[in-house]
């Protein structure tokens, strides 16, 4: 059994945060214990944290970006808990639970797992070149893809050890289109018919989602005579941006914003096709999901999105920001006998490949194999 504290900025709704809430829960089920820490008191996520073993969640409860008392109580809690491994999600928190160890002066492995591809302006690239001092004195970085530890290798954030482990769901959890009546019920309460071709984004109106490109996709598909509309699952600070856009084309009506949602899975399944236009992503858990609900994926060229997509088989790709390439590739899923034949294949990929147990497995081995070789981890790793 393995003994580790899971770190993240906040519980937030996020990717990062909802994929080290699946790892812990399952390490937890599976014996070890797991504990949580949450920098910042913003917890939309927390009623999803269920540990056991004598699992404990914890909130440093920062009032600023380094915040001295936050970093003292966390070193604390480490010299309390002892565990053999912190395991901290992105950069922010690395740097938290980099300096509480140090305070706490245990002999810990450190890990982190990286989630971004690319810094989005100066702030964070003046961020970055204080991160990755401490990526360089971390037992071991964990890359959700291959194409985003060549990136960060490149651009020497580094750690002794660099792994890549794919972002996985839960197949049994994600594992249908739901039930063809309520399905129904839904697009119609959602103001869809049988007949449209319902276009899906599953991801916050943030403006690196780039919700603005399908806006003017959807506009150039019913130009065509293509019954296209749009369903955004999600919430954010792009939304008025995005219903202004869409008024000026004409397309009020055909782009509907579904507000934050707890249950995703119902609002996919109301869709033909799924599509992440974003400027960037590392592996996206949302379209996972979406293809394990057997839906076909259109996706801009980044990140690892080349690693889960083979264009013509479970999807498409297409160049980050052009336009008449989205639009082509969504005029092929219009054909409900090419989306349902994709969206199979979809499902497929993601069983074999990107299954939360796949993902845990190694998570599992890893964290097991760093503990074994920790000098003085005895009393934290039982064999």
């Amino acid at each position: 059994m393995a003994r580790a504290i899971f770190v993240t900025a906040s519980l937030t709704h996020g990717g990062a945060e909802r994929h080290s809430i699946a790892v812990m829960n399952r390490l937890a089920e599976r014996g070890h214990e797991c504990h949580a820490v949450y920098i910042k008191n913003v917890h939309t996520q927390l009623d999803r944290i269920r540990l056991r073993n004598g699992g404990t969640v914890q909130c440093l409860n920062a009032t600023r970006y380094f915040d001295g008392r936050a970093l003292a109580d966390f070193a604390a809690y480490i010299s309390r808990v002892r565990p053999a491994a912190i395991v901290a999600a992105n950069p922010y928190a690395l740097m938290y639970s980099s300096l509480a160890l140090g305070l706490s002066r245990l002999r810990v492995r450190l890990v982190v797992t990286y989630h971004s591809t690319r810094l989005l302006g100066a702030k964070e690239q003046l961020q970055m070149m204080l991160y990755r001092l401490f990526f360089w004195t971390t037992d071991c970085s964990v890359f959700v893809c291959e194409r985003q530890r060549r990136y960060w290798l490149r651009r020497g954030v580094f750690s002794r050890r660099n792994e890549v482990i794919y972002n996985g769901v839960d197949t049994e959890q994600f594992c249908d289109g739901g039930d063809p009546r309520e399905r129904a019920i839904l697009r119609r309460v959602l103001g869809f018919s049988d007949a449209d071709y319902v276009i899906g984004v599953p991801a916050l109106l943030r403006r690196e989602k780039n919700h603005l490109q399908l806006v003017e996709a959807i506009a150039t598909l019913r130009n065509r005579g293509i019954p296209a509309r749009a369903l955004m699952i999600g919430d954010g600070e792009m939304r008025e941006a995005v219903e202004a856009r869409a008024r000026e084309l004409d397309v009020e009506n055909d782009v509907v914003i579904t507000g934050l949602q707890q249950d995703v899975r119902p609002y996919i399944a109301a869709c033909d096709a799924m599509v992440l236009c974003s400027f960037t992503e590392a592996f996206s858990v949302a379209a996972i999901e979406a293809m394990a609900l057997r839906r076909p994926l259109v996706h801009s060229d980044v990140g690892g999105a080349a690693e889960m997509i083979v264009p013509g088989c479970n999807g498409f790709l297409f160049p980050v920001g052009d336009t008449k390439a989205l639009v082509e590739k969504l005029a092929i899923l219009a054909d409900r006998t090419v989306s349902t034949r994709m969206g199979k294949n979809a499902r497929d990929v993601v069983e074999r490949r990107f299954s939360e147990r796949t993902m845990v497995d190694r998570y599992e081995r890893l964290l097991l194999d760093l503990c074994r070789t920790r000098s003085g981890a005895r009393e934290a790793v039982a064999s």
